[in-house]
């Protein structure tokens, strides 16, 4: 993050769900560096407090840690509470908790739709309706993760895509509306970035020591994803995709739709069917 990046975030109290791990995480230490006063909020309490040691312990302001799971129609109210109690406000707020359901639409049953709904749609809302009424009293900022898997959906993809499709349509409709409230919204869609999300199954269940199906190659890594990322929240910008493979992809989604839909049977074809358990990519 530049100097002005740094200003922006200094003091200000932050809200990030899914912080135990990958782009939650990083976002932590690099806000945390910038002197931001931050809400840890996850399922995994226990990474929770390994990151809390970790800012600490390295010269930044001690976070708030608050178990939360988004699926949970209270469990993001109490949290804003608690924050509200801790730091006496709230500014921003990064819905950041998610994952990826996969696998063809032939072996998927609807209960795995309604799970990925949950957590990376509803979850979302949850979130973002439960900060609102902080986020207009300090004029501050909704940051909302989302995907180029919003923008261009991919075989064996189909409930992953869908969830950020309609995340992408969230942001869309409600930065005009919030805009009337003095509240910022920035859509981030990123392409493929070092995290864990690729190591989870379709129950949300990690698997650490599984591979990474992307080539490495083409996985930004998490520390410069979330400075492009934070860089961009700092200047209000609406939305930023991340990665050069994912601006890629939404310039021909744009523009050249056919060559994306070429290559989607293909990758159909070759792979005749897709894993859903455990997930490893």
């Amino acid at each position: 993050m530049g100097t002005s990046a740094t200003e922006r975030f200094h003091d200000k109290v932050v809200l990030i769900t899914g912080a135990s791990s990958g782009i939650g995480e990083e976002l932590a230490l690099q806000l945390a560096r910038a002197g931001a006063r931050l809400a840890l909020a996850a399922r995994r309490i226990e990474r929770l407090e390994q990151l809390r040691h970790r800012i600490r312990d390295s010269g930044g302001v001690e976070p708030l840690i608050i178990a939360c799971d988004v699926t949970a129609d209270e469990d993001p109210a109490r949290a804003v509470a608690e924050i509200v109690a801790h730091w006496g406000r709230l500014d921003i707020v990064f819905a950041n908790a998610g994952f990826g359901v996969v696998g063809s639409f032939a072996q998927l049953s609807l209960a795995d739709y309604s799970r990925q709904f949950e957590t990376n749609v509803f979850g979302v809302l949850r979130t973002l309706q439960a900060a609102l009424p902080e986020v207009i009293r300090s004029h501050g900022q909704m940051v909302i993760l989302g995907s180029v898997a919003g923008w261009t959906a991919s075989p064996g993809a189909s409930p992953y895509a869908m969830s950020k499709f309609a995340i992408r349509a969230l942001a869309n409709s409600i930065t005009p509306e919030l805009a009337l409230l003095g509240v910022r919204v920035t859509l981030i869609s990123p392409g493929f970035v070092e995290s864990d999300i690729r190591r989870v199954d379709n129950h949300g269940k990690l698997h650490a020591h599984a591979a990474d199906p992307i080539p490495h190659w083409l996985v930004m890594s998490r520390r410069h994803a979330v400075s492009h990322m934070l860089r961009a929240v700092a200047h209000g910008k609406r939305e930023v995709i991340i990665t050069r493979h994912g601006k890629l992809f939404v310039w021909l989604e744009r523009f050249a739709p056919w060559v994306l839909r070429f290559a989607a049977r293909q990758m159909a074809a070759s792979r005749g069917g897709y894993r859903t358990e455990p997930r490893t990519g």
